[in-house]
């Protein structure tokens, strides 16, 4: 393999162990005081900030967008990305670190589905076999099987597959939108209007309360660069040279780091029959990576 690939899988593994930085920070800013809405809203505006600075000064052509195309961005930002951030971080308040990550991992089958609908994509031996393996693994994670099992509140579950369906539109809505644009441009106006949707949910007043805080404000700072923007220009930069396949396949870590650092950080425990559930439905997002052609879609 040459070393120009092997620092494209780096990049791509940094990334997505960036992404599963995510809970470290929002149960951090929760212990700190910051609400919800306020987590939800910092994290994109503030990703919307730095990204418009480093594409003015590197890429401004993702500036330039036709006014046509606006619903699929808009659509991509208030769906994908704000629903996401909240179903997400509501997730990981009620379950484990581990249980809200590997759930999110159910979106590949999601997108199976819908591409069964909206494109008439076949529904494949494959595919039959990747759902069952998903439904298997969600059965352990909730607590349905296995009685050692802390069973997730039944909130944190409902929370967890909204965050995966909403996970899941992106591929949807960028299938629409990579017809037109680079990645980097749907990243950014998708940040656009995730970022705009999120100053409806901005309480300067209770985020000011708790701003005077050098230890909040650190935790801001790693939300919204380290779990954040980060991870996508990582991403990113990766898949420019990096077979599709491979990288799907590393982006797998991300669950695996935030299941680490739930235990590391918070002292979560994992027993057999979460650790089954994750490697039934991580397999299931190998098989679907392997027979993948074109680049895996992102949009945490």
């Amino acid at each position: 393999m040459k070393r120009s690939h092997l620092f494209s899988y780096f990049l791509i593994l940094l990334g997505a162990s960036c992404w599963g930085s995510i809970g470290l920070f929002n149960r951090l800013l929760g212990a700190d005081g910051v609400s919800m809405l306020n987590r939800v809203a910092v994290r994109n505006i503030g990703a919307l900030l730095l990204l418009s600075v480093v594409f003015l000064l590197f890429r401004r052509q993702v500036f330039r967008i036709r006014l046509r195309h606006i619903p699929i961005f808009m659509a991509s930002g208030i769906i994908s990305v704000l629903g996401l951030a909240w179903f997400y971080f509501n997730c990981q308040m009620e379950c484990s670190l581990a249980v809200a990550g590997i759930l999110l991992y159910l979106a590949p089958s999601f997108v199976m589905i819908a591409g069964a609908v909206l494109w008439k994509s076949p529904f494949t031996c494959r595919k039959t076999i990747v759902l069952l393996l998903s439904l298997i693994g969600c059965c352990f994670v909730s607590g349905l099987i296995g009685n050692e099992t802390v069973i997730p509140s039944p909130k944190g579950l409902l929370m967890g597959l909204f965050s995966a369906l909403c996970y899941a539109s992106y591929t949807i809505f960028a299938h629409y939108g990579l017809r037109y644009y680079d990645s980097l441009t749907m990243i950014y106006w998708t940040f656009v209007f995730a970022g705009l949707g999120s100053l409806l949910f901005l309480d300067l007043p209770d985020l000011a309360s708790v701003l005077g805080n050098s230890a909040s404000s650190l935790h801001i700072l790693g939300l919204i660069v380290v779990a954040t923007v980060l991870p996508y220009l990582l991403y990113t930069q990766g898949l420019d040279n990096a077979d599709p396949c491979y990288a799907s396949l590393l982006s797998n870590i991300e669950p695996v780091v935030a299941a680490l650092i739930g235990v590391i950080a918070f002292g979560e425990k994992l027993d057999i029959w979460l650790i089954l559930g994750i490697a039934f439905i991580l397999f299931g997002t190998v098989i679907l990576a392997m027979q993948r052609k074109t680049s895996p879609e992102i949009g945490r």
